[in-house]
Parts: C-alpha cells; structure tokens; sequence
C-alpha cells in the first residue's frame, strides 16, 4: 500500500491552476471591459434618439445608421483606404524623424549639464510654441509640400519624446550609478547596462506620448494645408456640406489612433516586462 502524507506534508501539484484562481485573475479584466460600454452606447443611444427625431436639423447631424453606410461606401470604393495609407505613411514619416531627434536631444541635455545649460532654456521656449504658430513662416520657407506636413509632424512628436527622455535619465536613482563605479564599469558600460535601462520606463512614455502629439499634429495640418488624407476628407465634406462624410472620416480618424496606442501599450508591456520583478 502507498503511503498517505498528512496534509501538511503534502506537496503542492505543480503547474495547475485552481478555477477560483484563474477565475480571480479573468474578473478584474473582464470587469473593465463591460464597465468601458456603457458610456458609449448610451452616447450612440442618444444620437441615434436625436436625429430619429430630428432635434437636430439631419443636414447638421446625420443618423448613425447614415454615417455607417458612408464609412461602408468610402471603404468599398477604396477612398477610406487610400486617404488612411498617405496619413500614416506622413504620420510615420514625421514622427521617425522626431523619435531620433528627440533621442539624440534628450540624451545629449541628460548625460551633460554643459550641453543642457545651453540649450535647454531655448528648447523650452521652442517647446511653448504650438504646432500651429510654426505654420504661417514654414509655409513660406518649404511651401505646402510633404516637407512641411513631416516638419510639423516632427515638431509635435520631439518635445515630448526629448522631454521625458531628459528626465528619466536625471531621475536614475544615485546608488545605481555608485554601484557601478564600484564594479568599475565602462562609460559605455555604464550607459548600456545602467543609465538607459533604469530609464527606460519614461523614455517609453515619452515616445507614446510623442505619437499621439504626432497623430494630432497630422489631422491638424491636413484640415489647414492638404489635398489628401483623413484630414483632408474632413475639410472635402464640411466645403461640401456632407456631414456625414465628417463623420465617417472622423471615426475612422479615432480607430486608428486608438488602435495605434494600443499597439504601443503592448509592445511597452512586453519590453519592460522585466521591471516588474524590480530594477
């Protein structure tokens, strides 16, 4: 006969899960999900109320089921699509462009009080300027060519991404750089294996943050000064009075951005995963 074990010398089976564990970890996801529903369908609700009966005049605020139909129709006809590829593909541009000149600038004011003593003072200022108060003279230095829709675009996505790369890198906590003098690390060691991992949590924040600057930046400069893209179709229908088309464009306008952000938020969840065990 095997031998039983009391229950306190049992040991615990290794590899399985209890249903009221996973059934804990599935709830807290699960309820806010449901809990980010409610909102937005009473918000469609209310729409789809106000212009069934025409508290609203139709002309200014179309149904949803209106609006559906010409996002199908703008989708069939390839127009959504082709509008969507040339402001991601400006929106790409321009914050490529930020992302390295934001790097190379926030490190550069984070690793010496030198370079930071010079320039930052004048980066804040260039900082305080919104994108629109740069359109009037880049307008008359490149035109209304792509260069300034990616110029403006670059703008928007650096200061953030510089910003938050200068302060993560002066918030390295002091004991980490002195336990690496210990061990007699390299100056590149020290940047590699010390510096930039410890700052690599608001570095991430600030490249999301420099996307979604960027992506308002785009349907900014596409309602004042294009011919194609998402923001162009908003300036095409409002001209033309076809709300509807707005509306359409404007959707599509918040999917992909939302859709973006998300797409961000996994990939920093699966490159820092590493801290959550601690730095």
């Amino acid at each position: 006969m095997s031998a039983v074990l009391p229950p306190e010398l049992s040991l615990p089976v290794v590899g399985r899960t209890s249903p009221l564990a996973a059934w804990r970890r599935w709830l807290p996801g699960t309820t806010r999900l449901l809990l980010a529903w409610p909102v937005p369908l009473a918000v469609l609700l209310l729409w789809h109320i106000a212009a069934r009966n025409e508290w609203i005049a139709p002309q200014v605020l179309p149904s949803p089921e209106a609006v559906a139909a010409t996002f199908a129709d703008a989708l069939r006809s390839g127009e959504l699509l082709d509008n969507l590829r040339i402001s991601l593909w400006r929106v790409f541009a321009g914050f490529g462009v930020g992302l390295v000149g934001g790097l190379l600038i926030g490190t550069a004011m984070g690793l010496s009080p030198t370079f930071k003593d010079y320039v930052y003072p004048l980066f804040k200022a260039f900082a305080q300027v919104p994108v629109l108060g740069w359109l009037p003279l880049l307008m008359l230095l490149v035109g209304i060519d792509e260069a300034l829709k990616i110029i403006l675009i670059a703008k928007a996505s650096l200061v953030p991404i510089a910003l938050n790369t200068y302060k993560g890198i002066q918030n390295v906590p002091t004991r980490y750089i002195e336990v690496a003098r210990v061990f007699r690390f390299s100056r590149w060691q020290l940047l590699s294996r010390v510096v930039f991992p410890a700052a690599a949590a608001p570095i991430w924040n600030g490249v999301r943050y420099g996307f979604t600057h960027a992506w308002l930046a785009l349907v900014v400069v596409e309602l004042l000064a294009s011919s194609e893209g998402l923001g162009y179709m908003i300036v095409f229908g409002r001209q033309l009075f076809q709300l509807d088309v707005v509306l359409a464009a404007v959707v599509m306008v918040g999917l992909v951005g939302f859709v973006l952000d998300k797409m961000l938020a996994l990939i920093e969840t699966r490159l820092l995963r590493w801290r959550r065990a601690g730095f």
